[in-house]
Formats: structure tokens, sequence, C-alpha cells
């Protein structure tokens, strides 16, 4: 089969949130732009739901704001947690100045489709489903475009770009490609996600459970939970030759009231492991090049800021890149300009994931004993105004981005 040769201004490698932003902001702005897909839809289970206030200040200032809420979702608007047999209030987002001063839950795979819809409507917008990157084409010290292919029908793509954007996640090919350097940092644990169903009497919000060496996520999902147990890293493989009663025993050790449904598991497929990865480039770009999101740096699933970072990712870079796009050509400068924006913010919400993990989950997973109540914990059910502080850095982190771009109609 012959390939088959594209030519575009900005190819995005993966169509995850950071890339079909971007996509969609470039379009938006008058930027022909292609973005590569690899799987024929969005739907994967068990991916980051969470869209947090500052993502949906993003949406109000796109005007997309209450066609989003118009979507099935939850809403919340306090984290709660208990510790031991202690209730425990982590954050308030209610008193967040801003247009959702909550947490709405809603599948990755609706709010992807949502930004594909509106990005749609935009003539320089184009997206091939099914279609992976495998290589990169260099030419002259410089990335000029990629190498893909369709998965379906196997044809080979070439396609030219002015700019590649390497958004394709935490096992990024185009960043394997690049020759980027990635540091490690330290992950100390992995989630086993399983759905369980949910009771008209069990609590409205979601929570975490933190008890007898067990630590439990459960993500309120209207007629069922989506649930996160925490277990050391690389402890998977012996929970599952100890066995399915014995994994379903642990959960009810920490969650009493779920003995009545831990049978819904029946078998390991049901249980999907999340390997948790907390890692980021030293360098974000190379010349015609650029990674962001979790290609640039993987985060911690704690708090749920993933995909929220990638969308802050996505804004910062369109506007950077389509006044030099309009101007007629991206430098290395302007790529260096993003990540200089960016990377601050990735810096402190890592170690902020990274402390929480090694002196909080570390500590607690395999300890078989009831936990005390941290001090820190103990300040927030004190001082209520204290519960702001969490509230802030989930619900909006640090350096918020703005949309400072046109829609070029």
């Amino acid at each position: 089969m012959p390939t088959k040769k594209i030519t575009t201004r900005c190819c995005i490698a993966g169509g995850g949130p950071a890339g079909i932003m971007l996509g969609f902001l470039l379009a938006r702005a008058g930027i022909e732009t292609l973005v590569l897909e690899k799987w024929p839809d969005f739907f994967r289970d068990f991916r980051g739901d969470t869209i947090h206030p500052s993502t949906m200040e993003i949406l109000h200032e796109l005007g997309l704001l209450d066609e989003f809420l118009k979507l099935p979702h939850n809403e919340t608007y306090q984290l709660e947690g208990e510790i031991g047999n202690q209730k425990v209030l982590l954050a308030d987002f209610s008193h967040l100045k801003v247009h959702c001063p909550f947490i709405a839950f809603i599948p990755q795979w609706d709010f992807l489709n949502f930004i594909t819809q509106q990005a749609q409507d935009y003539p320089h917008f184009k997206i091939l489903m099914n279609t992976e990157v495998t290589g990169l084409i260099e030419g002259h010290d410089k990335i000029i475009g990629v190498h893909a292919r369709n998965n379906k029908t196997q044809e080979a793509l070439e396609i030219q770009a002015e700019l590649v954007i390497g958004a394709d996640g935490r096992h990024s090919i185009v960043r394997e490609k690049s020759g980027l350097l990635l540091q490690t940092l330290s992950a100390p644990m992995d989630v086993m996600w399983f759905r369980l169903s949910r009771l008209a009497t069990d609590p409205k919000q979601s929570l975490g459970k933190v008890d007898l060496g067990r630590i439990l996520i459960m993500i309120q999902r209207d007629t069922y939970w989506q649930c996160g147990f925490l277990i050391r890293k690389g402890d998977f493989d012996e929970m599952r030759r100890a066995g399915l009663e014995s994994f379903q025993n642990n959960i009810v050790t920490i969650a009493p009231n779920l003995a009545d449904r831990v049978h819904e598991i029946k078998n390991w497929e049901q249980v999907k492991l999340l390997e948790v990865t907390v890692d980021r480039l030293q360098k974000w770009y190379r010349s015609g090049l650029l990674c962001i999101g979790d290609a640039a740096h993987a985060m911690s699933p704690i708090g749920g800021v993933g995909i929220n970072l990638a969308i802050q990712d996505a804004v910062a870079s369109a506007n950077v890149l389509v006044p030099a796009f309009l101007r007629g050509t991206v430098t290395e400068a302007d790529l260096a300009k993003i990540q200089k924006r960016r990377e601050l913010p990735t810096r402190i919400i890592q170690g902020i994931q990274v402390f929480i993990q090694n002196h909080i989950i570390a500590r607690v997973l395999g300890n078989r004993v009831h936990p005390r109540l941290p001090m820190i914990f103990k300040l927030l059910q004190r001082i209520p105004y204290l519960r702001l502080i969490p509230a802030r850095i989930i619900g909006m982190g640090f350096r918020p981005e703005h949309i400072q771009t046109q829609d070029h109609r």
C-alpha cells in the first residue's frame, strides 16, 4: 500500500485532554491543525474524570461553560475522608471565587467528545482516529513531521508539519523517538481500579478511606462507585496470587458497608491496574517539536489534577504558538517560553504529590493499625478557613492560565 502524504501546519500526536484542547484552540485561531488519535474512540475506562474549577474557568472564557454543564455530571463541593474511625473534611471548594466552585465528575470520553465537537465547527481542525505515530521525520536538525499508521487499514502516512506536538500520554512514542531526557521521581504505589454498585443509602459525596494499612478511594458516579484501592508498588501480582476472595476481604476490611456487593467483582478482568508514575522531561522541546501534558510530565493520581494540568499546558501553548504561527514561524525560543511558563507549576504540584506519597501513603500501606490523625488534618478540622488552601491548590493550581487568543471567525 503506498504511503499517503499529508501537509499541515501543526500535527498533534494524541487525542487526550492536552491534544484535543490545543487542537481546538489552534483551529479556533485559524491555524491548520491535525490531531492523531490511535484508538477508534475516546472510550477508556478509569481515565482521569475530574474537571476542576480551573478548567471550567477556561470553558467560561471560551463561551462553552453553559453547554458543558448540560452534560451529565456530578458536582463535588467538598473533599471528605475517613482516617481510622474519624471523618475529616480535607478541602472546601465552595468559597473559591470562580464560576464553578466545585469539581465536576464526568467521564473523560464525554469531555473529549464535547471539545472535539466544538473544534469540528472550525474548518482548520481535523482529527484522524485509529491513527498512531510510529516515528519522527527529521531534516537539518529539526523535526519536520511524523510517520504514522492507520491501525484499521494499516495505511502508512507521512505527515509534514511546521510543528509536531507530543501529547500522547505517559507512554509517549513522540517523546521516546525524540531523544529528550526523562527524569523519574518517586512513586511507591500503584492503584487497582474497579466498579461497585451504589445504593441510595450510600454517602452522597466522593470520599477516601484510610485504615488498617489500606487506602480506598470511592468516586461517586450516580449508579456506581468508581473505586481505587492503593497498593505498594509491585504488589499487584502478589494480590492476584492471594486470590479474588482475599482482595474482596481487603475491601470489606476498610469499607464494611461494601460487604453486600464486593461479589460483583467476579474476575480479575474487572480490575484495572494503574502503575503510578511521576516523571518530567528535563527539556520539553527541540526544534520543530514540543511535548505537553503527560508526555512532558506524568502526574500521580493524587488530587486528580492531571487532566487539568494538561489543559493548562494546552492553553499556555496556544497563547504562545498562535502569534508565532501568525507571524510565519515557530522558533525554539517560543517553545522554551512555553516550558518556562508551565514548568514551575508542574514542579510544585509534583513535589506536593511526591511528599504525600512518601510521607503519608507509603507509611500507611501495609501498616495494619488504626492510623492517628496527622496534625495538619486536625488543623483543617479546627480552622475551617484553612480548607481553602488545599481547595485552591487542587481546584486552581499554581499560575492558572487564561485564554489570550481570538476566534478567527
